[in-house]
């Protein structure tokens, strides 16, 4: 692709402020990488002088994969490690984790997503409450506790994203906001207390860093010398905060956005930071670049959201808050056919049916190749409308991809495992209600849903071995006597083994249309399972907290989830899965592009998102005056949303809806006249024969593979790669190795503390407080323990590495290293515990924290370490440039011998381990999971094995 004009003008404003506006399909990803590399090529920036954020995960992978590949294009060594690129969330957890002596956190912090923080507010708002006026901000009296802790939760991350004065609130004369303030402070206690971080707070915590150590701060603007980011109109005022910060006297921050698709004021975001971004340096200085010509779409599609647009009014007579632009279409040929159309059924009319009509046009026109060439778009994916279509295409033989519409609880292979639990533990019935007149709407579920399918499959002769094993343990849990040695998790395992669950795991269903939804969903419900077990300390079945156990993991974490919703499973690299439509939201399909959108929601309205709360909070605590009036942002906003919506189709736009006058009329008036202006779809000037349909756009997302968690796990078992690393089921036997880890963390502060000069720390007493305080943070995260002579003997390891190596910390060069290396397919990814000097070239160490090995009868283990270290000798010496002479394995349990095991470093040796990784991972990417037999040693230990024993088994016999 050649830059434009304008592209070409933005890649090369490499100094100072620069605005890009962005709009739809205008190749701004084309030009941030073009700019990127234009200054690492032609400006002296090295790659670990840039700062680059982009709003999502998928977003940050995408922009490395492109960056990477035109770096090894042109030949340019980087480490991506090194790279500050990547979400402002998971930047700013890397400063806190490089930092973290300067935080509050301590090592081993546990990081909550947002289930983890409503449950951790649940489980402690007995606190809340009793703080004074509570209620003005959990809700009304009659609100459930997990309402409460919901409305909770959404105020605490108002506070945090904002980065509100807590002494402001306590010392308000409103009481719901002096009520807030002292929430707030209970609820940094609490985190303080359990060293816990949740999402909103990662980047709170980076403020106060950079905020309050100047040297950090210092050190990180001498580094970074050009800062970049995308979408920048759904930053928020933490984050510009944040970038004014890094920028410094330079100034070099460009953002890239387009505030026509400010999507995320319910997040905290605020349209003012792209729209005011000039007014933040001296006129003139900041430069202005507007790309606006659209290489996605057919004119009359952008023609269509133009006039949308122009239909709102964007001032309040003092103030604009929108910058003019006019999106025009690439030049070209297209078709002279309408490119917008609309699908409607009156009332009394099947809308289901006209749907499906239309879908059969598209299809036999013989231009639509592939149904995932079809997007349908809504405000909501989860409203009975939008399910209810859904069902009816699927019972037509059109399969939907909506993995974000709730339906996790209502899928098959759920409501199964969910019917078997309460199958195993009899006594449910009974211990579930908690008083006689209680009833919870889940119960139904559970009974009518789950259980009685459940029962219903087991009276089929091909489940009577399921039968014989369920009745019995059913029998034994209902009267348990003495402690199992397994729990939840460990049931929903030995489940798998049997057809009725086997069947979801098998290859037809992991190859089918759905691409393994089932798999994928069941490999979810593993990890929620253990997640419960850890909230609640559930190790085994224990006789006296089982009832307990029972009523918490159904009338409280499933119910919460359900109600909650939950998401199915959703593949980065594939968001248009081939075979099915896709029902997304709009704010799911940003970024996205569909040859045919198909728009829903035609009923909406504006809404207002704001309470009074937030009112007062706005109007006067937040950092800056309100920008846009209250009165003005819902029609902003409702404007917005569906002008992303309409920009996301190439070749054919649609709006669809069941049509209705009266009270919940559709279209809305807001879409009335656009809506009746456009020709049906079965009007003879719709002809999709004369149209070209795009494909889908593949998104080249790289993967990452290291030799420890990657190659070995697959060299080792290719089945247990694909089930805990494919389809990411959660391993339950794999706990932490805690004595090792223990051992490497301590080892860490001493080289931590040499690198950065200061050997007087280095010494017993302070090793052993090192140690003491490890220990501490890391039993609590992983709630395992070690006796007192267990502890005796890990500092007796990290001493006899002190003792032997004390008075020589000047060696040391690096320590805890992340490496990567970008290959043509992948990311080869390694973790060097110790980069040592020694006359004038390097070696690699790695710590293991057990008696050196018997050299003979090892001698496979060895040969497989010696594979890894070669390795990470490759990764030092492309990114370094520095030669590797020597590497070694030390043994921090050798007491009398030498520690070392060393291996010379031979590049033939070190091409030829490459080039087997390489070989491995063909394999993973081709999904080929062949063993000629299986890991007898690896089996004894693995949850899967219940399955394999089975799956083995029945391959024998047939």
């Amino acid at each position: 692709m050649t830059a434009n004009t304008f592209q070409l003008e933005a890649i090369q404003a490499t100094e100072g402020p620069v605005l890009i506006i962005a709009g739809p399909g205008s190749g701004k990803t084309f030009t941030l990488v073009e700019r990127i590399v234009n200054l690492v090529t032609n400006h002296g920036a090295a790659p670990e002088n840039l700062f680059v954020v982009t709003f999502t995960d998928k977003a940050a992978r995408e922009l490395t994969t492109r960056v990477s590949n035109r770096l090894n294009e042109l030949d340019i060594p980087f480490n991506l490690n090194e790279m500050y690129l990547g979400t402002f969330h998971s930047i700013c957890l890397r400063l806190l984790e490089d930092y973290r002596e300067f935080t509050r956190l301590r090592r081993s912090f546990t990081l909550m997503d947002q289930f983890d923080q409503q449950f951790f507010l649940y489980k402690n708002l007995t606190g809340f409450r009793a703080v004074e006026n509570s209620d003005l901000v959990l809700g009304v009296e009659n609100s459930s506790r997990w309402g409460q802790s919901e409305l909770l939760l959404k105020r605490l991350n108002t506070v945090a994203e904002e980065a509100l004065d807590i002494d402001a609130l306590l010392g308000a004369t409103d009481p719901a906001v002096t009520a807030l303030g002292h929430c707030f402070q209970l609820y940094q206690q609490l985190l303080t207390e359990n060293n816990a971080l949740d999402f909103s707070g990662i980047q709170l915590e980076a403020l106060r860093l950079l905020e309050s150590q100047s040297t950090v701060l210092t050190a990180l603007r001498a580094q970074l010398t050009h800062l970049m980011v995308d979408e920048y109109q759904d930053t928020n005022t933490i984050q510009e905060r944040i970038l004014k910060l890094l920028m410094g006297e330079r100034c070099n921050l460009c953002v890239v956005g387009d505030d026509d698709q400010g999507l995320y004021r319910f997040r905290g975001a605020t349209i003012r930071n792209i729209l005011e971004f000039p007014d933040q340096f001296p006129p003139g200085v900041c430069k202005r670049i507007t790309l606006t010509t659209n290489y996605r779409s057919h004119p009359g599609i952008i023609s269509f959201y133009n006039g949308w647009m122009a239909d709102q009014i964007w001032t309040d007579g003092t103030r604009k808050f929108r910058y003019d632009k006019v999106v025009e279409a690439q030049e070209g040929t297209f078709p002279a056919v309408p490119a917008v159309i609309r699908v409607g059924a009156a009332d009394g009319l099947s809308w289901h049916e006209e749907v499906l009509a239309f879908l059969h046009r598209l299809r036999d026109s013989g231009r639509l190749t592939d149904w995932n060439q079809v997007a349908f778009l809504f405000r909501s994916v989860k409203s009975d409308k939008v399910t209810a279509l859904a069902s009816y295409l699927e019972n037509a033989g059109i399969p939907v991809y909506s993995p974000r519409s709730n339906m996790f609880f209502d899928r098959e292979e759920v409501r199964l495992v969910i019917g078997a639990l309460i199958f195993l533990f009899p006594q449910f019935q009974k211990v579930r209600k908690w008083n006689a007149d209680a009833h919870l709407d889940i119960w139904d579920f559970y009974d009518q849903r789950c259980f009685f399918p459940f029962t219903e499959e087991l009276r089929k002769p091909e489940n009577a071995r399921l039968l014989s094993w369920a009745r019995p343990l059913a029998k034994r849990h209902h009267t348990l006597a003495q402690n199992t040695d397994y729990s939840f998790s460990g049931l929903f395992y030995q489940l798998l083994q049997f057809p009725l669950f086997a069947r979801f795991l098998d290859d037809t269903a992991l190859n089918g249309v759905d691409k393994g939804r089932a798999a994928h969903n069941l490999a979810t419900l593993s990890k929620l399972l253990a997640k419960f077990e850890y909230l609640h300390y559930v190790s085994v079945l224990n006789t006296e907290f089982l009832d307990k156990n029972l009523r918490d993991l159904f009338n409280q974490f499933f119910r919460f989830l359900d109600e909650g919703g939950i998401n199915e499973y959703e593949d980065d690299a594939e968001y248009a899965p081939s075979g099915c439509v896709s029902f997304l939201t709009i704010h799911q399909s940003k970024g996205l592009e569909f040859p045919v959108v198909v728009c829903g929601s035609l009923d909406a309205v504006p809404r207002k998102q704001h309470t009074p709360l937030d009112e007062v909070l706005q109007q006067d605590y937040f950092s800056k005056p309100p920008f846009e009036p209250l009165s003005h942002t819902k029609f902003f906003d409702f404007r917005r949303l569906f002008y992303t919506a309409f920009s996301r189709a190439q070749n054919l736009l649609v709006l669809a809806t069941q049509e209705k006058e009266g009270r919940g009329r559709s279209p809305s008036k807001y879409f009335d006249a656009h809506y009746n202006a456009l020709p049906r779809w079965r009007d003879a000037s719709f002809q999709p024969e004369a149209m070209t349909f795009e494909n889908v756009k593949e998104i080249n997302l790289k993967r990452q593979y290291s030799f420890t968690s990657h190659i070995t796990l697959f060299e080792n078992c290719a089945e247990q790669y694909r089930f805990f690393k494919e389809l990411e089921f959660n391993p339950i036997r794999a706990g932490a190795q805690l004595f090792g880890t223990l051992v490497h963390q301590t080892i860490e502060d001493i080289h931590k503390a040499a690198l950065r000069g200061e050997e007087h720390l280095i010494e017993p007493v302070q090793i052993e407080r090192w140690m003491s305080t490890n220990y501490a943070y890391l039993s609590k995260r992983e709630r395992q323990y070690l006796a007192p002579q267990t502890l005796k003997a890990v500092l007796k390891h990290v001493m006899r590495y002190y003792e032997r190596e004390n008075g020589h910390w000047d060696r040391l060069k690096e320590a805890e290293v992340d490496i990567s290396l970008v290959k043509d397919e992948y990311i080869l990814m390694g973790s060097v515990d110790l980069i040592r000097g020694e006359h004038g070239t390097v070696e690699i160490i790695d710590f293991k924290s057990e008696k050196k090995p018997d050299m003979e009868k090892d001698r496979e283990r060895l040969r497989q370490y010696q594979r890894q270290l070669e390795v990470y000798a490759h990764l030092v010496e492309k990114r370094t440039g520095h030669s590797v002479s020597r590497m070694h394995l030390y043994y921090t349990g050798e007491e009398g011998g030498n520690p070392y095991v060393t291996f010379p470093k031979n590049d033939r040796t070190i091409d030829k381990t490459i080039a087997g990784f390489d070989d491995v991972v063909a394999r993973i990417e081709a999904r080929d999971y062949a063993m000629p037999a299986r890991p007898a040693k690896l089996c004894s230990n693995c949850d899967m094995r219940a399955y394999c024993d089975t799956k083995n088994w029945i391959f024998k016999t047939t």
